[in-house]
């Protein structure tokens, strides 16, 4: 993840998955809001578990380009088997994939257990989501880049964001999956994760874009590292990614809300029954016992 195209793949995955459940919450609490009930994942059709697929093949791929292809080797050792300093980061970013995979491959495994009650699927599977989160969080958290300059800010800011996102998940899977709310804003918080990677990667890795006062240079013979050439143009730098923070989250929460009021526009006049097992798979399944 520690480039221009990491972090991007990294974000786009983020988004689109923030998206796909923004969306498909607002649409289940409109069909049926007496009863709603936030699941961890939505199904598709023809292909029920498409989401879970999604994110143990883009999982998968993060971790082999962080550990393979973004390497000048092309594998993460030193020839005595040794793990370089500068390869640390991609044996981090490689752990989030990790985390992300498991609990997809967690949650699917639990699906294809129908014998198991709906609600113990449903929380193991908030668990685990829950877990993944605060695996990011620690990583982001304990990072071994570079924490005390630009890219510094732009993580700190990051943890925000994801532990608002864990906090949800572990309330979600404490019993508070009946509140849209709660479902929104974990779904918001991936969301603008992927938005700020997605931000962090062009910010910090295309030269245009630097902050005034600022520089890439080439550190540990692995990466680029943004530096500012003094104590005022690091202030400078850190508050203009302060400011660029706050306007993307308030963006971000503005299309949420567009999204919920689009959706009802849609839905909230129709059948709610045909519509809903239309769209249920395995929620109506669970409404329908």
């Amino acid at each position: 993840m520690g480039n221009l195209r990491g972090h991007v793949v990294y974000g786009a995955g983020f988004t689109l998955i923030g998206i796909w459940h923004l969306i498909n919450h607002s649409k289940l609490h409109t069909l049926n809001p007496t009863s709603y009930t936030a699941p961890t994942w939505f199904p598709t059709s023809p292909i029920k578990f498409l989401e879970l697929y999604f994110i143990m093949s883009a999982s998968t791929a993060a971790a082999f380009m962080d550990l393979s292809i973004g390497l000048r080797r092309h594998h993460p050792f030193s020839p005595d088997g040794t793990i370089p300093s500068s390869h640390l980061h991609s044996f981090e970013h490689s752990i989030i994939a990790l985390s992300l995979f498991a609990y997809a491959l967690f949650t699917l495994l639990l699906e294809k257990t129908p014998q198991s009650p709906a609600t113990a699927r449903r929380g193991l599977s908030n668990a685990a989501a829950a877990v993944a989160l605060a695996v990011e969080l620690l990583v982001f958290h304990l990072h071994s880049a570079d924490r005390t300059g630009v890219e510094g800010q732009y993580h700190l800011l990051l943890q925000a964001v994801i532990a608002a996102s864990l906090a949800a998940a572990a309330l979600s899977g404490a019993g508070c999956d009946r509140s849209l709310a709660v479902a929104y804003v974990k779904s918001v918080g991936i969301f603008f994760q992927g938005v700020w990677l997605v931000v962090m990667g062009f910010m910090l890795w295309t030269p245009r874009l630097v902050f005034l006062g600022c520089f890439m240079n080439w550190e540990n013979g692995s990466s680029f590292v943004v530096r500012c050439e003094g104590e005022e143009a690091l202030m400078r730098a850190r508050s203009l990614v302060n400011i660029q923070f706050c306007l993307l989250l308030v963006g971000v929460n503005v299309v949420a809300l567009l999204i919920y009021m689009i959706v009802f526009k849609i839905y909230s006049n129709k059948n709610v029954s045909n519509d809903f097992r239309v769209f249920g798979g395995m929620e109506m399944e669970i409404l329908d016992k």
